[in-house]
């Protein structure tokens, strides 16, 4: 497996403050079940596993620290969103699976925060409600479409809010209205990852850090060789979304597309005045490449979003982006132009996981003996713990309503090999920044 790349640090990260990793796999190990990746979905799968059956011998391999990937630099939101929104993803997949796929959303939010509050998780967690934006006439009639449709299906909990209301939660002179929705977690993700590598820890699970798997062999077995050690296991959870291409099995099932971040130092009770935002939501536009932000409890805006970057032939070196960072500063000067000059203190971003059908995907590998959860399109925060218990399922092969979850066994349209995967992802990421360009016509975003 090709080397992973070192990255900027994510605001979550920087702040963390001492953090001290598992030593790496050394030597010859078994394992019941072996899970690569320890993100959110390892993790929980590993701790999932644990609760259901407390004998299993259940090992996690990291290739970097807990918290590297987009476990440690996402932005921060545990919330409904599948793929590209309500809409778009009732064109493409028809209503009735955006009505089960929205459905398993919200028990993905709710299934999270009861995971923190039943073992205490420390992860700044806030439930401030979600505000979809409108900043154009043409996306009030896009989100009112949307708050229409999802009425249609039988969702409460969506509604449309006009300008006034959501200018009273969050001021800004670009707001149109918005979809508001209670619906939404807000956590420090890097706090949230490393304390479920302790929680997982603590059931009996071993965790390796700096321990990245450069081969896998099936002799009755699998055999899984770390560049120090060689873990031995009767099934594989592959839990490693946006890396999923770096092995054989998971090739084609998804691209990685990456986005950007950036934080401002911590604003003053004189720069929030004019915003309000006391209520802390977390906020979303409306647009396909969406920008999201929200305030931390150290008062810092952090905004992320705008720009996707695309690499040929998968290379994951790209997590740092001059222009989308100096986007994302100028549309926080558009939005809130009194913050103008204000300090930026922490800038990444990283690579997320985009499957064909723009839907996550979930499934079996080598007879059953291996699963997979990939394909989470950025908002894999709240879904990939809920998908750690329908791996958890899938693994023990136990029959449970999880195993109706709309992300299972479709059929999946594989990624082109190079050059046409390229060219197929940056003709969708086209379309989406002309559509982005015709509803936005004449306004400087």
């Amino acid at each position: 497996m090709d080397a992973l790349p070192e990255s900027p640090l994510s605001l979550w990260l920087d702040t963390y403050g001492p953090y001290q990793p598992e030593p790496p796999l050394t030597g010859e190990h078994r394992a019941d079940i072996a899970v690569i990746g320890a993100g959110f979905a390892g993790l929980t799968t590993a701790y999932e596993l644990k609760r259901a059956d407390p004998s299993l011998q259940v090992a996690v391999l990291e290739a970097r620290t807990v918290g590297y990937g987009a476990s440690g630099r996402n932005g921060s939101f545990a919330m409904t969103v599948v793929g590209l929104g309500f809409g778009t993803t009732a064109l493409i997949h028809g209503k009735e699976f955006l009505k089960a796929a929205h459905t398993y959303m919200e028990r993905a939010v709710d299934t999270l925060d009861e995971l923190i509050q039943r073992e205490h998780l420390d992860c700044d967690r806030i439930r401030p409600g979600f505000l979809r934006v409108a900043t154009t006439p043409a996306y009030v009639r896009r989100l009112q479409h949307d708050v229409e449709l999802m009425a249609s299906l039988g969702f409460s909990g969506i509604e449309w809010i006009d300008a006034g209301q959501t200018r009273s939660m969050v001021n800004s002179e670009c707001y149109l209205g918005a979809i508001w929705e209670p619906r939404l977690l807000l956590v420090n993700p890097a706090r949230l990852v490393r304390a479920e590598k302790q929680l997982a820890c603590r059931y009996g699970v071993r965790v390796y850090e700096n321990s990245p798997v450069t081969s896998i062999e099936r002799r009755g077995q699998f055999i899984l060789k770390t560049p120090q050690g060689v873990l031995k296991a009767d099934k594989i959870a592959f839990t490693v979304n946006a890396y999923s291409h770096l092995f054989p099995e998971l090739r084609r099932r998804q691209i990685p597309a990456f986005t950007y971040m950036v934080a401002t130092e911590p604003l003053t009770g004189e720069q929030l005045a004019p915003i309000g935002w006391e209520g802390q939501q977390g906020v979303e536009d409306a647009r396909n490449l969406i920008h999201y932000y929200r305030i931390t409890p150290d008062r810092r805006l952090v905004m992320g979003g705008g720009p996707v970057g695309l690499t040929f032939a998968n290379n994951l070196h790209a997590d740092s982006s001059e222009k989308a960072w100096r986007h994302l500063e100028e549309h926080i000067h558009f939005l809130f132009p009194h913050l103008k000059g204000i300090r930026i203190t922490h800038r990444w971003g990283g690579p997320f996981s985009v499957t064909t059908s723009l839907t996550p995907e979930l499934g079996y590998l080598h007879d059953k003996q291996a699963v997979y959860s990939l394909g989470c399109i950025g908002h894999g925060v709240s879904m990939s713990h809920l998908n750690a218990q329908v791996l958890r399922d899938l693994l023990l092969e136990r029959q449970s309503d999880l195993l109706d979850c709309p992300f299972i066994h479709h059929r999946f349209i594989p990624w082109p090999p190079e050059p046409l995967r390229i060219a197929a992802a940056v003709a969708l990421r086209t379309y989406l920044q002309i559509e982005d360009a015709w509803y936005e016509r004449g306004l400087k975003v």
